[in-house]
């Protein structure tokens, strides 16, 4: 339990809010090379917090797991290292150039079905709701303060049903 919370100290200190404020200075400063060092490490990291979704919940178990994973966020964003650019130039720029078009082509399909699925659910939705709409009318036309309300009743009409409630002059119905 103690290395779980030093670990996420460490991960949130030194993988995100350092790397944060040192990406910041890069952008504000226009150095394209730390600016370029700064995107590879996000990419890297990134990828980092994907598969630690899943070790997480698998392999937590293994001895020293949380140790290594303070070891490895330390590596990549040491500069002496250069963990976040050996990584990223070595395994992931390939294999993202190989693939590009593949994501690319998956990314606007994704895009494409997700404004379908929102439009879909959108008019579902709607028609659930017009539909209650009109169950709860029919079903609330049964008895209200004045008598029996039916649908289109002008405020004429209700007085004349409920004489017991029929306002006098000193009262009004609005």
């Amino acid at each position: 339990m103690v290395s779980w919370m030093i670990c996420r100290l460490v991960v949130l200190v030194f993988g995100i809010l350092y790397p944060a404020y040192a990406s910041y200075k890069a952008v504000k400063t226009k150095n394209i090379r730390e600016y370029v060092r700064w995107m590879m490490y996000w990419i890297i990291f990134a990828l980092f917090m994907a598969v630690e979704t899943f070790t997480d919940v698998f392999i937590s178990w293994f001895p020293f797991y949380y140790e290594i994973k303070m070891a490895f966020v330390l590596w990549l964003l040491s500069p002496y290292t250069k963990g976040a650019s050996l990584l990223y130039r070595k395994f992931v720029h390939p294999s993202l150039s190989r693939h590009e078009k593949e994501i690319d082509t998956y990314i606007v399909q994704a895009k494409e079905r997700s404004y379908e699925t929102v439009l879909s659910f959108g008019k579902r939705g709607l028609n659930i709701a017009a539909s209650a709409a009109v169950q709860a009318a029919t079903k609330g036309t049964g008895q209200g303060a004045y008598g029996t309300v039916t649908p289109r009743m002008s405020v004429g009409q209700i007085q004349k049903q409920s004489p017991s409630r029929q306002p006098g002059p000193e009262r009004s119905l609005w």
